[in-house]
């Protein structure tokens, strides 16, 4: 298969998805790289239809790189995951009330542009969290406990946009982040963003029936393959607090061999549609001939197309 993938300048050296492509090249697959942050890209001849089996993205929010793949949608070619579910996620603001419209256990929102905004909230609610809505990584989250404490500065990586707050969710401090490789399901806890000084081992755990069905939902709700949901156990039962397309996989079980086989299979079968009517837990069959190998860090950056170095 002739596979496109769209990595941003923050993951250029980061394992997922570099092991990625160094498996299906070694699986015999031809993978271009483009690198939207740092190179010249000839967009007019880079995405055109019949070009590639299938774009793939790891991105930031706010990267270019999402724009370049809705070009690829646009002439009709498969993108993994299907780019209006990238959509969804990546603007938590709009996350927050699909998902809440669907049911799903997520906290009340607030959406301000001002973190002072916030003031108006009644006091009772806090402490709040607040956070970017186009944030990813755990970056510029913050625990305000009272409303005169909104102004105080954030944490580094703050910047302009719409942010939202959420009441607090009461935990033991360890966030639970659930992965799903195209309907196979994984629990991993880790230590939570807001409690850095809670020391916790991040660890593979077992996987609960209520968190399994929450989190093949939002496969469901958001038209998601590859994802990971973050949710916090609360006094009331389980609460989702982020949704992240294309995360790192961080603990699952030869990841980069299960990740390429879901792309490849995402691939053949035009995306989504390929695991419509799977069931939660369902393994991704690797194609044949091939089998799943360890794979080693790659020592060099992959080729890439569009001029990058």
């Amino acid at each position: 298969m002739r596979l496109c993938f769209l990595v941003e300048e923050q993951y250029r050296h980061d394992g997922m998805p570099l092991e990625v492509i160094h498996q299906l090249r070694a699986w015999g697959h031809h993978v271009d790289v483009v690198w939207p942050g740092r190179s010249l890209i000839r967009i007019s001849e880079a995405v055109r239809a019949g070009s590639h089996d299938a774009w793939v993205l790891k991105t930031v929010s706010g990267g270019p790189g999402l724009t370049l793949l809705e070009a690829a949608a646009s002439v009709g070619l498969t993108t993994v995951n299907d780019v209006r579910a990238i959509r969804g996620v990546r603007d938590k603001a709009l996350a927050a009330v699909i998902a809440r419209g669907r049911g799903l256990p997520v906290p009340v929102t607030y959406a301000a542009a001002r973190p002072e905004e916030f003031a108006e909230i009644a006091e009772a609610e806090f402490p709040l969290v607040v956070k970017p809505a186009d944030g990813s990584s755990g970056r510029a989250v913050r625990l305000v406990a009272t409303p005169d404490r909104l102004l105080e500065p954030g944490p580094d990586g703050a910047a302009g946009g719409l942010l939202i707050a959420q009441p607090y969710v009461p935990n033991s401090g360890t966030d639970l982040k659930v992965y799903s490789v195209a309907g196979e399901l994984y629990a991993t806890e880790r230590c939570s963003p807001l409690h850095p000084a809670h020391a916790v081992r991040e660890r593979q755990v077992p996987l609960t029936p209520e968190v399994a069905r929450i989190t093949a939902e939002i496969g469901t709700v958001f038209g998601l393959d590859l994802y990971g949901v973050d949710i916090l156990l609360g006094p009331d039962g389980p609460v989702v607090v982020d949704i992240n397309d294309f995360p790192s996989f961080r603990q699952v079980p030869d990841a980069v061999a299960r990740v390429s086989a879901a792309v490849l299979d995402l691939a053949r079968r035009g995306g989504r549609e390929a695991f419509a009517t799977g069931q939660t837990g369902a393994k991704p069959t690797p194609p044949p001939p091939f089998t799943a190998p360890s794979v080693p860090r790659p020592t060099r950056p992959a080729a890439s197309i569009g001029g990058g170095r």
